[in-house]
C-alpha cells in the first residue's frame, strides 16, 4: 500500500524537476539569458520550495505550502530565505 502512495508523490517531484530543467528562469535554459541572477526573490526559489515540502511533507500539505509560498510571491513582498 506504501508504495501506491509514493507515486503520485514521485511523479509530482518529476514533474517539478522537469519544469525545472525546462523553464524555469532560475534553473533551467532561461537562466543564462535572464537579465539578472535569479528571477524568485525567495531563497530557495519557489519550485525548489515546492520540491523540498512535498518530499517532506507529503502531496496534500506539501502542495499547500507551496501555493501559499506562490501567493506570497508578489511585488509588495521582501523575499528573502524561507524554508519548508
Amino acid at each position: 500500500m506504501s508504495n501506491f502512495l509514493t507515486l503520485p508523490k514521485l511523479l509530482i517531484l518529476k514533474l517539478i524537476r522537469f519544469y525545472q530543467k525546462t523553464l524555469s528562469p532560475d534553473h533551467g535554459p532561461f537562466s543564462l539569458i535572464h537579465p539578472w541572477p535569479g528571477a524568485c526573490k525567495f531563497r530557495p526559489t519557489c519550485s525548489e520550495y515546492a520540491y523540498q515540502a512535498i518530499d517532506k511533507y507529503g502531496i496534500i500539505k506539501g502542495l499547500l505550502k507551496a501555493i501559499w509560498r506562490i501567493l506570497r510571491c508578489n511585488p509588495w513582498s521582501h523575499g528573502g530565505w524561507d524554508e519548508p
